[in-house]
């Protein structure tokens, strides 16, 4: 893997080393399930028409930002990394995007989430960086500030992680990401299913999968136990076919 010229690594920036590279950490493509769902939902057409509003919590380089932004929404992207917000601002510009994406520097954790505000709240790898108690809170405001036709998508580690201190993950052999250490919350089996049926968070689930991956994007190779949720909020009924799409209307 290469990698940009050598500068010295912020202390505060844990993850500035996995976005400092040329081959950036995670890599360009989007979550799949969240660009199946842009890909059905927001056509290309949509671009041209009113923007939406989107968040992306826990943006890292921004994949998911330059999706989002390329199917129209106008997204603020936020992160503790300085390192992957300049990244992402760096990636909008290519990809001719700036004018749709806002970095912010903050923790999730102390941000305002306006009531009904947003049409998608993305949290790859976030809610369990922080702890459980955290977690809930912040889920609960990310729920609260979607629209009557709002998208939720949210990526955890599991206790399947070989970074898990728990079972069944801290009895794997497999290898433990370079960046374990910002995990510190991993989440149980179906917990992610379960704070997405609670009534008080108001959404009806798409798509939920728990499951092993391995990971050659950042670092030597190693493996991951994942958790994946895809919602929108309840009453919203898209033209969703799934991921991979089954049975869609033939053109």
């Amino acid at each position: 893997m290469s990698s940009s010229p050598h500068t010295e690594s912020p202390s505060d920036d844990f993850f500035y080393d996995a976005y400092n590279r040329d081959d950036i950490a995670y890599g360009l493509d989007p979550s799949a399930s969240l660009a199946a769902y842009l890909s059905q939902i927001m056509p290309a057409e949509n671009v041209a028409k009113g923007r939406s509003r989107a968040i992306d919590l826990g943006a890292g380089a921004g994949r998911d930002t330059l999706a989002l932004a390329g199917a129209g929404f106008d997204v603020e992207s936020v992160d503790l990394s300085e390192r992957g917000l300049s990244r992402i601002a760096e990636r909008a510009r290519q990809r001719g995007v700036a004018d749709r994406v806002t970095t912010r520097l903050a923790d999730v954790r102390k941000i305002e989430f306006p009531t009904e505000h947003y049409d998608a709240v993305i949290a790859t790898t976030v809610l369990d960086h922080i702890p459980a108690v955290d977690a809930d809170a912040v889920w609960q405001r990310m729920c609260d500030s979607l629209t009557s036709n709002g998208v939720l998508y949210v990526h955890v580690h599991t206790t399947e992680d070989p970074g898990s201190g728990v079972p069944p993950g801290n009895a794997s052999s497999a290898p433990v990401s370079e960046t374990a250490g910002a995990v510190v919350n991993y989440f149980r089996p179906n917990q992610l299913a379960a704070m997405a049926i609670d009534p008080k968070a108001n959404l009806r689930i798409l798509r939920y999968e728990e499951r092993l991956e391995w990971d050659y994007t950042h670092g030597p190779e190693h493996q991951h136990g994942k958790a994946i949720l895809l919602a929108v909020r309840a009453g919203y009924h898209p033209a969703w076919y799934g991921h991979p799409a089954a049975f869609p209307r033939e053109k």
